[in-house]
């Protein structure tokens, strides 16, 4: 009996030696994984590190090109507000020119229609026959119809037909001769 439990005392010092070293077998790999995982965790926190900086640099940049942009877009629009102002400011000045040149246009015409009105209607005749048919015709044409047939009729007949048709087409009146000068100017 006694070599039973010699026997069964030695196997179970073996099989506590084999499991013991199962044991430290086990913390081996487990210390050597241990170590390589935590060289993987430290390369994810790099590149983790490394892409938020990334994503820093790149909304910094995105800020600085946004904040740009607003700056130009309201460059443009003060300019275009500025160009509109002086369009309005020009067209202005150009009714304000037009109605003064009307206004001279229609008392320079009046003095004149008065003047030939007031003449005899051979003598105005005369006169007329010796002006560019286009100032011809507008002089005529400020007179009133009566006036106009007199004077007409003192003319010398081609003239008076050449006035007649300038003066039916209307102002503004230009002869050929006036539109070749103005096409060679």
């Amino acid at each position: 009996m006694k070599k039973a439990v010699f026997f069964s005392f030695c196997l179970t010092s073996f099989l506590w030696s084999v499991e013991g070293s199962g044991i430290v077998d086990c913390n081996i790999i487990f210390e050597q994984r241990k170590a390589e995982i935590l060289r993987e965790i430290e390369k994810i926190d790099e590149q983790q590190q490394a892409l938020q900086a990334l994503q820093s640099a790149t909304q910094n940049v995105l800020d600085q090109k946004d904040a740009d942009l607003k700056k130009r877009e309201a460059a443009l629009a003060a300019e275009k507000k500025e160009l509109e102002q002086r369009e309005e400011a020009i067209k202005r000045l150009l009714e304000k020119n037009e109605k003064i040149l009307a206004e001279i246009k229609n008392t320079t015409q009046s003095k004149i229609g008065t003047t030939y009105a007031g003449m005899k209607d051979s003598k105005s005749a005369a006169i007329l026959e010796n002006l560019p048919e286009s100032e011809a015709a507008m002089i005529l044409f400020a007179l009133d119809t009566k006036v106009v047939s007199k004077i007409l009729a003192k003319m010398d007949p081609q003239k008076a037909a050449n006035l007649t048709q300038i003066i039916q087409k209307g102002p503004p009146f230009e002869t050929q001769e006036t539109k070749v000068n103005s096409q060679n100017n």
